[in-house]
C-alpha cells in the first residue's frame, strides 16, 4: 500500500492546471498492425509452442483460462505475420520487431490525425512521442519525423518509462508547449509494440500480460485555437498522482536482456483507488459537479480494471461502453489506449459537456484530465 498520508498530500502530489489560454484537440488518429488474432487462436498456437511444455501445470491452466474465458477481450492486433513468431523470445528478435513496427504505426496514426485536423505536416511545431515497449537512439521522434516529412527545426521530445498511463503526461507536455507560446501546433503520439515485450515463465502476472496486451498507436493534434469546422473539444484541467511506494506492483524489469512485465493482483484496486482520488480533486479544483460529466474516457487495462473503476467511481456499465469496446476489439494496447477510447467516443457522438479522461500505469502513476465537448 502507498505510504502517502497527511492533509497536504494532494498539494504535494497533484498538479492541476486550469487553462485560461485553452488547448484544443483538432484531430485524432489510431493505427494497428495488419493482422488480427482471436484469443482462441492464441491458445491453439501456444499448445504447439516449444515453451509450452516447459511451463508447469498451473501456468498452462492460467493461459487456457485467460485466453478462452470471459476476460473482456475477443481479438488483438499483433505485429506478427503468424502467431508462431510470438514465441521467438530472444533480445534480437524482440528489438527488431519494435524497431520495424513502432515508427510505422506511430506515423500511420499521425497521418490520420493530421488528416482529421486538416493540417499539413509542415505546419507542426513540435512532436512528442511516448513509448515503453522498446528503445531506440535516436528516439522514435527521429524516425517519425523522417516518415512524416516534418521540418528540420521541429521540437522533438521522446518520453519513456510511463507505461500505460503515458498518454496524459504526453498531452500535458503539449499543453505546456502551447502555453509557452513556443508552438502553435503540437503532435502527440503514443505507440506500443507490446508483442516486443512478451515473455513466458511460471509467473502468473507474466502469463496474463502475454494474454492481454495488443499492439497499436494513437496520435493527437493539438492547438491553442479550435478548428471551427469540427467538433470543439477543449482540454480544461489535468491532475496527476505518483506513488513510488507502489512501484513494484506494476512495472517492467529486464531479465535475460528482455523486458518482463511485473503485473500483480493489487493493480485493479490501485487503479480504482487513485482514479477516484484524481477525479474528485480535479472536479473540486475545476468547480465541476459529478453529474455534469457526460462521458468517461478510461484506460481499458482489463476486465478487472474496468470493474474496479465502476465500483470506485459509481459508474453504470454503459458509462464505460467505449472502454469496454476497445478492450474487446484490441486488448490492452497500453499507452495509446485512451486515445483509442477518445476516438471511439467521438465517432459514437458522445453527448456534449464535461468528459473525464483517465489513464494509469507503471510507477504507480495515475492521471486524469477534464475535457469539454460541444
Amino acid at each position: 500500500m502507498s505510504r502517502i498520508a497527511g492533509s497536504g498530500w494532494f498539494a504535494r502530489l497533484l498538479r492541476l492546471a486550469e487553462l485560461d489560454w485553452g488547448m484544443f484537440i483538432l484531430g485524432i488518429g489510431t493505427a494497428t498492425p495488419l493482422h488480427c488474432y482471436r484469443q482462441s487462436q492464441g491458445w491453439e498456437a501456444l499448445q504447439s509452442a516449444p515453451q509450452f511444455s516447459q511451463l508447469n501445470v498451473r501456468s498452462r491452466a492460467i493461459l487456457k483460462k485467460v485466453l478462452l474465458g470471459n476476460n473482456g477481450i475477443s481479438t488483438r492486433y499483433l505485429a506478427l505475420n503468424s502467431l508462431s513468431e510470438a514465441f521467438e523470445i530472444h533480445p534480437d528478435a524482440l528489438h527488431a520487431r519494435f524497431a520495424k513496427n513502432a515508427p510505422l504505426l506511430g506515423a500511420n496514426a499521425a497521418e490520420r490525425a493530421l488528416h482529421t485536423a486538416g493540417l499539413q505536416s509542415a505546419e507542426l511545431d513540435a512532436i512528442v512521442v511516448s513509448t515503453c515497449t522498446g528503445y531506440l537512439c535516436p528516439g522514435l521522434t527521429s524516425y517519425m519525423s523522417e516518415r512524416l516529412g516534418l521540418r528540420p527545426d521541429i521540437l522533438a521530445l521522446d518520453l519513456v518509462g510511463q507505461g500505460c498511463g503515458a498518454a496524459l503526461p504526453n498531452l500535458q507536455m503539449a499543453d505546456a508547449l502551447l502555453a509557452s507560446g513556443r508552438c502553435r501546433y503540437v503532435l502527440s503520439i503514443c505507440v506500443e509494440i507490446c508483442s516486443a515485450a512478451f515473455y513466458l515463465d511460471d509467473d502468473p502476472g507474466v502469463l496474463i500480460s502475454a494474454c492481454l496486451f495488443g499492439d497499436g498507436a494513437g496520435a493527437v493534434v493539438l492547438s491553442n485555437k479550435p478548428n471551427r469546422d469540427r467538433r470543439r473539444l477543449e482540454w480544461k484541467a489535468a491532475g496527476t498522482i505518483l506513488s513510488p511506494a507502489d512501484r513494484d506492483y506494476l512495472r517492467f524489469e529486464q531479465k535475460n536482456g528482455m523486458l518482463r512485465n511485473i503485473l500483480t493482483q493489487q493493480v485493479p484496486s490501485l487503479a480504482g483507488k487513485y482514479a477516484e482520488l484524481v477525479f474528485k480533486e480535479a472536479l473540486l479544483k475545476a468547480n465541476v459537479r459529478r453529474e455534469e460529466v457526460t462521458a468517461w474516457i478510461m484506460h481499458a487495462g482489463g476486465r478487472e480494471i474496468l470493474e474496479a473503476l465502476r465500483a470506485r467511481l459509481g459508474l453504470e456499465e454503459a458509462d464505460l461502453q467505449w472502454s469496454a469496446d476497445i478492450l474487446r476489439r484490441f486488448g490492452n494496447v497500453s499507452s495509446p489506449c485512451v486515445i483509442f477510447v477518445l476516438e471511439a467516443a467521438l465517432a459514437g457522438q458522445a453527448r456534449g459537456g464535461h468528459w473525464w479522461m483517465s489513464a494509469f500505469g507503471a510507477g504507480f502513476n495515475c492521471h486524469g484530465a477534464l475535457l469539454e465537448a460541444d
